[in-house]
C-alpha cells in the first residue's frame, strides 16, 4: 500500500470512527431526554451499516468486472484471439471465487462475435447472446458499467443480479453474475436484536432478500397493505416512519442503496422495540463497534487487493515498455549492422530529431514518438541487399530503385509492431521533399506528416555529418550551407531553421559521427598455436587489437595495465581451469568473456549458463562463428 493510499485509508477510517463516536455520544447524551428517538436513531444507524455492507458487497462485483473489462480490452487491443481471452476469463473466474465466494458465479461475455464463459458453461444450441437482456443493457449503457435489475433464476429459484459493461470496440460485452446468497445472509441478521425483521426490496416490489427466506422472490406490489408501505419506502421522505401491519403498530426503518435502486428495510414491533431500553442501548453500542471493525477490516482487505492489482498492472506496463524498447534497439542494431559506414546512424538521427522536437515546443509524449520514429526510420533497409547499401561507387538505376523501396518496406514492418501510426509515417515519408520531388509518394509541403519532416532534416544532417562509403564527413560550414540551401525546397523551412539554430549552438562540431574506438581483446591460453589461430581469425576485423597471455598472472598483469573490451578464455589451462579463472576475473572486472572449449557435454553447457559467461566457442574453432561472436559482444550496446 503506497503512502497516498495509506493516508486516504487512515483518513477514511478516522472519519468513520469520529462519525460513529459522535453518533454514540448523541445516543448516550439524549438517553433520558428522548429514549424513543435514541432507539430509532440506533435502528437507522444499524440499517445504514447493513446497507453499506450490501453496497460494499455489490461494489466488489463492480471492482472485479472493472478489472476484468480492462484486461479484456487490453487483450482486444493487442489482437489476442478468443482462445487467449477465454483462458484469461477462466483464470479470472477461478481466482475470483477463491478470493471472494462461490456466489460470484463466473465472468462471461460476448467478445469478437463469440460467447465466452470463464465458468465453463456451454450455451444450448440457438443461444444468441445479443438477444439477452444482459447484452442489451450493456450496449444501452454505452460503455458505462451497468447493474441489472434482480431476477429469479428459473432453475435454482435464487435471486441474481448481473454486472455488465460494453468493451471499447463497441460490440463486445463482458458480464459477471452474482447470486445474492450473501445479501440474504446479511438480511437474516437485520433484526434489531430480535425486535423486528429485515428485507431488501427493489423499486418494482420484488423481495430480493428477507429474514424469512420463504418470502424471497415474491412481489408484494399488488398487496393492498403493502402498497401503502412500499409507497412510504419509495418516497424517501424519511428513513423511519410508523405504520400498522396486521393490526399491530410498527416502526419502519428504510435506507436506499442508490447504486442498485434497492431499499433496505427493517420492520419492528413497537411493543418489543421499547422493552429493555437500557440493555438495548448497550447492545447497540457494542454492535456499532463490531460493525465499525468489520468495515475497517473489509475496507483494508479491499484497499490491499486494489492496490496489489494496480501495482501488478503498472509493473506489467513497465515490462511491456522495456520489452518494446529492447525490440526497437535490436531492430536498430540489425539495420545499422548492414551498413559498415553508418554505425550509430539511427541513434544519431533519433537524437537530432528529439532536439528539433524540443525546439518546436513538442510535449514529452510527442518527443518520445519522434525519438522512436527516428530510431526506426531506416528499418526497411533490412530488405535492401548489403552489397547495394555498401557499394562505394555510384548506384545504377536498378540499385537506386532498391534503395527507394526501403521507406515503404519500413512502413509495413512497423505497422505490424507499433500501434502509433506516426512511427510508420516517419519511416515511409522521411525521403519526401517539401517541394514535392521526393519519394515514395511525391508528397508536398505540409501534406508530408510532421514527424517525417522532422526526421528528413535530422537524417540529411547526419548523412552529411557522417562518413560514407564514398566520402568522409563534410565540414560543418558545408553542412550548414546545405541545410540553408534546402529550406523550402528539400526541407520544411521552419524545421530547417531550427536545425540551423542547433548547428550555430555547436561551435565545436560535436554533433557528428564519432570515430569508432579501437577495442582491445585479450586471449588467455597456454597453447601458442591457439593464441596465434585466434589472432589470425580476427586480423581482418576493423578497430580491434588482439593480445595474448599464457598464465593467470600474465593475464592479470595485462588487465591491470590496459582497457580491454573482451576476454577470450580457454577452458583448460595447466595451472587452473577456465571456470575458476573466470570467477577470479569476475571478482575484479566486468569485462565480457568468451570461453573456448572442446567439451560439448550438457554439464559444461549448464555450468556456462549458470556462471552467466557471455558466450562460448567449440573447438576446433570456426573462423566465421568466432568473428561473429566477437562482433556481437563488442557491438552489443
Amino acid at each position: 500500500m503506497n503512502k497516498k493510499v495509506r493516508r486516504q485509508f487512515l483518513f477514511t477510517i478516522i472519519v468513520i470512527f469520529l462519525l460513529q463516536a459522535l453518533m454514540l455520544t448523541i445516543i448516550l447524551s439524549s438517553l433520558y431526554r428522548n429514549s424513543v428517538r435514541d432507539i430509532k436513531d440506533l435502528g437507522i444507524s444499524n440499517l445504514q451499516s447493513q446497507a453499506s455492507m450490501v453496497e460494499n458487497y455489490l461494489g466488489k462485483g463492480g471492482d472485479v468486472l472493472w478489472f476484468a473489462a480492462g484486461m479484456a480490452d487490453r487483450l482486444l487491443e493487442n489482437h489476442e484471439d478468443n482462445d487467449e481471452i477465454l483462458g484469461y476469463l477462466t483464470v479470472a473466474t477461478t481466482r475470483m471465487q477463491q478470493q471472494f465466494d462461490d456466489n460470484f458465479t463466473g465472468i462471461y461475455g460476448y467478445i469478437n462475435g463469440e460467447y465466452l464463459d470463464g465458468s465453463g458453461w456451454v450455451p444450448p444450441e440457438g443461444y444468441d447472446p445479443t438477444e439477452r437482456d444482459w447484452y442489451k443493457e450493456a450496449i444501452a449503457a454505452n460503455g458505462k458499467m451497468n447493474l441489472s435489475p434482480p431476477y429469479v433464476d428459473a432453475q435454482t429459484g435464487e435471486i441474481v443480479v448481473s454486472y455488465t459493461q460494453m468493451l471499447s470496440d463497441g460490440k463486445s460485452v463482458i458480464a459477471l453474475d452474482i447470486v445474492l446468497n450473501e445479501v440474504q445472509n446479511i438480511t437474516e441478521h437485520m433484526t434489531l436484536g430480535d425486535k423486528g425483521y429485515g428485507f431488501i426490496v427493489d423499486d418494482e416490489g420484488l423481495l430480493i432478500s428477507h429474514y424469512d427466506k420463504s418470502h424471497v422472490g415474491k412481489n408484494y406490489s399488488s398487496n393492498t397493505e403493502w402498497k401503502k408501505l412500499l409507497a412510504n419506502i419509495y418516497s424517501g421522505e424519511s428513513n423511519e416512519f410508523e405504520t400498522v401491519l396486521s393490526g399491530e403498530k410498527c416502526t419502519v426503518f428504510t435506507e436506499p442503496i442508490s447504486t442498485a435502486g434497492w431499499h433496505v428495510v427493517i420492520i419492528t414491533n413497537n411493543a418489543k422495540l421499547y422493552s429493555e431500553l437500557r440493555s438495548r442501548i448497550v447492545t447497540g453500542i457494542v454492535l456499532s463497534i463490531i460493525i465499525y471493525v468489520i468495515i475497517v477490516i473489509f475496507s483494508l482487505i479491499s484497499v490491499k487487493m486494489i492496490t496489489k492489482a494496480e501495482s501488478a498492472r503498472q509493473e506489467s506496463l513497465e515490462r511491456v515498455k522495456r520489452m518494446n524498447m529492447s525490440i526497437i534497439r535490436s531492430l536498430v542494431s540489425t539495420i545499422d549492422a548492414k551498413d559498415r559506414y553508418t554505425s550509430g546512424h539511427s541513434q544519431r538521427v533519433a537524437d537530432y530529431a528529439v532536439r528539433l522536437a524540443q525546439k518546436m515546443g513538442k510535449s514529452e509524449e510527442e518527443q518520445k514518438i519522434v525519438y522512436d520514429a527516428g530510431l526506426l526510420h531506416d528499418v526497411g533497409k533490412v530488405r535492401v541487399p548489403e552489397d547495394v547499401i555498401n557499394k562505394p561507387g555510384k548506384l545504377t538505376d536498378e540499385e537506386f530503385d532498391q534503395i527507394k523501396v526501403h521507406p515503404v518496406s519500413g512502413y509495413h514492418i512497423l505497422g505490424d509492431i507499433n500501434e502509433d501510426e506516426r512511427i510508420g509515417y516517419g519511416a515511409k515519408y522521411h525521403h519526401e521533399r517539401y517541394d514535392g520531388k521526393g519519394y515514395p509518394n511525391g508528397l508536398k509541403g505540409e501534406d508530408i506528416p510532421e514527424v517525417a519532416r522532422i526526421i528528413a532534416v535530422a537524417d540529411s544532417y547526419d548523412a552529411m555529418a557522417s562518413d560514407r562509403s564514398y566520402r568522409k564527413a563534410l565540414p560543418q560550414d558545408v553542412v550548414r550551407a546545405e541545410i540553408e540551401k534546402g529550406k523550402g525546397t528539400q526541407f520544411d523551412p521552419e524545421i530547417a531553421g531550427h536545425m540551423l539554430e542547433i548547428i550555430d549552438s555547436d561551435p565545436d562540431y560535436e554533433l557528428r559521427q564519432k570515430e569508432e574506438r579501437t577495442h582491445n581483446i585479450l586471449i588467455i591460453d597456454d597453447d601458442d598455436d591457439t593464441v596465434e589461430q585466434v589472432k589470425d581469425i580476427l586480423k581482418d576485423m576493423e578497430h580491434i587489437r588482439v593480445f595474448g597471455s599464457h598464465t593467470e598472472k600474465e593475464a592479470f598483469d595485462m588487465l591491470n595495465g590496459n582497457d580491454f573490451a573482451l576476454i577470450i578464455l580457454d577452458f583448460k589451462l595447466k595451472e587452473i581451469d577456465g571456470f575458476s579463472l573466470y570467477k577470479h576475473i569476475r571478482e575484479k572486472y566486468k569485462i565480457p568473456v568468451i570461453l573456448m572449449t572442446a567439451d560439448r557435454s550438457l554439464q559444461t553447457v549448464r555450468l556456462i549458463n549458470e556462471l552467466k559467461i557471455d558466450d562460448y566457442l567449440t573447438k576446433p574453432l570456426n573462423a566465421a562463428i568466432t568473428r561473429e561472436a566477437v562482433h556481437g559482444i563488442l557491438h552489443r550496446n
